[in-house]
């Protein structure tokens, strides 16, 4: 992974500096700097646009009582894609773009989601859940839980029922 990682960051800013010369070359030093602004006010507008409304439907999954897993993904690409598109280079505004795009998102989250979800099973059992990661040993989690009613709360009475007696 820290190779990838490294090979990114010293990667991306020589494939820009090739596309900068060729766009550069291409169509002058003032058209390629003057896309490159562009594509940062661009960029700013859709980020604006799109996390508003991808802040009001998470508002609206929470007011349903719904997590809004969806949004909470939408709303870190789009983070993302701005900061991409913040950053100078064709390269860099171009996966910022994508990543403004729904369909791209829906594909990517289902890629990550079928990665991960690879990676995790649940086994239920009889008093609790054991959940463990496949292929990794020594990961296993057992555990066992009991239901215990608060006497406080009067929409769940004490099991038993009667006076739980005062409390310690």
């Amino acid at each position: 992974m820290g190779i990838l990682l490294l090979a990114a960051f010293i990667g991306v800013p020589l494939l820009e500096i090739a596309v900068f010369i060729e766009v550069g070359e291409a169509i002058g030093l003032w058209p390629t700097l003057a896309t490159v602004i562009l594509t940062a006010i661009i960029g700013t507008w859709c980020l604006r646009a799109q996390g508003l409304a991808t802040l009001a439907r998470a508002r609206t999954q929470i007011d349903r009582g719904a997590l809004p897993t969806k949004e909470l993904f939408d709303g870190a690409c789009l983070l993302i894609a701005g900061a991409l598109l913040l950053t100078p280079g064709f390269v860099t505004d171009g996966v910022g773009f994508v990543l403004f795009l729904p369909a791209a998102r829906d594909v990517l989250r289902g890629l990550l989601a079928r990665h991960f979800e690879g990676r995790m099973e649940t086994h239920v059992h009889a008093g609790g859940r054991e959940a463990h990661g496949r292929g990794r040993p020594g990961a296993t989690i057992d555990g066992d839980f009991e239901e215990v009613a608060d006497p406080d709360d009067p929409r769940h009475p004490p099991l038993g029922g009667g006076n739980p007696g005062p409390r310690p």
